[in-house]
């Protein structure tokens, strides 16, 4: 018999509307996983299973009472800790603000409330969603780092914990951790969930978007979410996709598994019908990326004014060596730099024109081995700056036994499509 934990989203919200699943029982279901992992995953910074019991309860009774219940009715979520909660503690990563209790909810965990989903707790992140790690394992070797920034929802997900984790990305903190962690991350076109509510560091740059197990999970949430049209992945595409095969200006970070796979899935979407072809970006997007790092440290040393002037010598010794290349920068730096992104973005427009989607790795390689360090974002960051849709789906294991993830990059605003070849990119390569 599967156990309830394990459904996917989508057949989790089938049984729950037809009445043969309750959302108390979901929920049970998923708390007796958590208990049994959590003490070496280590994914939530907040875990309040007595306020996910009375959320559940209260859902089934509406059911039962006839009231309409929201497109996510009994799915669970996890909350990256840098997003607010009205009732549970947002503290950021960061022991300057331990046991905060902000009034409201953000706007997407509010929306994800008012669609029908109970958020199980609050998801371990990386110091205000930078480089310093928390202790989140991967669930796959918890000797081995679940990536960053989203390390809790990541390794969540990856769990089965919850149905969807929240995550946020700067650089490379949804797509990256997922495919450490062997779930599916996707990071929306750039907006497409309101910040209202996120403690932002950059921005140009921060983006939410959700981590699951399973693409069409992905697109259900993002939907239940937004009102958006997400697609259906798992229908049956009527042709085979036009990719355009990139490694980009990192290619040299990519590590001899990474390019074993990389070519392996070329190989199987090429036998199954696409069309693959080598792209080399312009110079007006290699030119972005250089940019990236001056934007992303000059605005997040912005953000956090208030901390730096009051609270330094709580930062971590890496964010404050960050946020002082970050203020040296100064404001005509950053200003050069949005003024890159913008033209990088209007040179990707071109390329991306000519395809259906870019495949391209979702990280250098398996996931590092310790905690102490969360990965590199070198397949990531460009992709970010773009505000293009992202989409990892894990592909299999590497040599040491670690999850691989394969990228797919789409246009602005066309991330249903990003999403279908995605998960037609993931049949092909299974």
């Amino acid at each position: 018999m599967t156990d309830l934990a394990d459904l996917p989203a989508t057949e989790a919200v089938r049984r729950l509307r037809d009445g043969s699943l309750t959302a108390a029982a979901l929920t049970e279901a998923l708390l007796d996983r958590i208990a049994a992992r959590e003490p070496s995953i280590r994914a939530f910074a907040w875990l309040d299973p007595a306020l996910a019991r009375r959320r559940a309860a209260a859902l089934d009774a509406a059911r039962a009472a006839g009231r309409p219940s929201g497109p996510l009715h009994g799915l669970a979520l996890g909350v990256k800790d840098v997003l607010d909660t009205a009732d549970q503690p947002s503290q950021y990563g960061s022991p300057i603000w331990a046991g905060h209790r902000p009034r409201a909810d953000s706007a997407c965990v509010a929306l994800g409330r008012r669609a029908g989903a109970i958020v199980l707790g609050k998801t371990v992140t990386t110091e205000f969603a930078t480089r310093h790690p928390g202790p989140t394992a991967n669930p796959a070797n918890p000797a081995h780092t679940p990536g960053g920034s989203s390390s809790g929802s990541a390794a969540g997900a990856a769990a089965g914990f919850f149905h969807a984790g929240f995550g946020t990305q700067t650089a490379g903190s949804i797509i990256r951790p997922a495919a450490f962690c062997g779930a599916v991350g996707f990071k929306p076109s750039f907006g497409t969930l309101h910040r209202a509510g996120m403690k932002v560091m950059s921005e140009s740059l921060d983006t939410i978007g959700v981590i699951t197990r399973t693409v069409g999970d992905a697109a259900l949430v993002m939907a239940g979410l937004t009102g958006g049209n997400f697609g259906t992945p798992e229908a049956k595409a009527p042709r085979a996709p036009k990719l355009g095969l990139c490694w980009g200006p990192t290619a040299d970070q990519a590590g001899p598994e990474t390019h074993a796979m990389i070519e392996r899935v070329a190989a199987a979407a090429a036998k199954a019908g696409a069309s693959v072809e080598a792209v080399t970006l312009p110079p007006a997007v290699i030119a972005g990326l250089a940019a990236h790092p001056v934007v992303m440290n000059g605005e997040s040393a912005e953000a956090l004014t208030w901390e730096l002037d009051h609270a330094m010598a709580l930062l971590s010794p890496v964010l404050r060596e960050n946020m002082a290349k970050g203020r040296a920068h100064g404001a005509a730096g950053v200003a050069a730099g949005r003024a890159a992104f913008a033209a990088a973005r209007a040179a990707f427009a071109e390329v991306i024109a000519g395809y259906d989607a870019i495949l391209t790795p979702s990280a250098p390689g398996e996931a590092p081995e310790g905690l102490g360090w969360t990965g590199d974002p070198a397949f990531n960051s460009l992709w970010t700056l773009l505000h293009v849709p992202c989409v990892t789906v894990p592909v299999g294991p590497g040599p040491k036994g670690l999850p691989l993830g394969v990228q797919i990059v789409g246009a602005f605003g066309e991330d249903a499509k990003a999403l279908a070849w995605a998960e037609w990119l993931r049949q092909a390569a299974a």
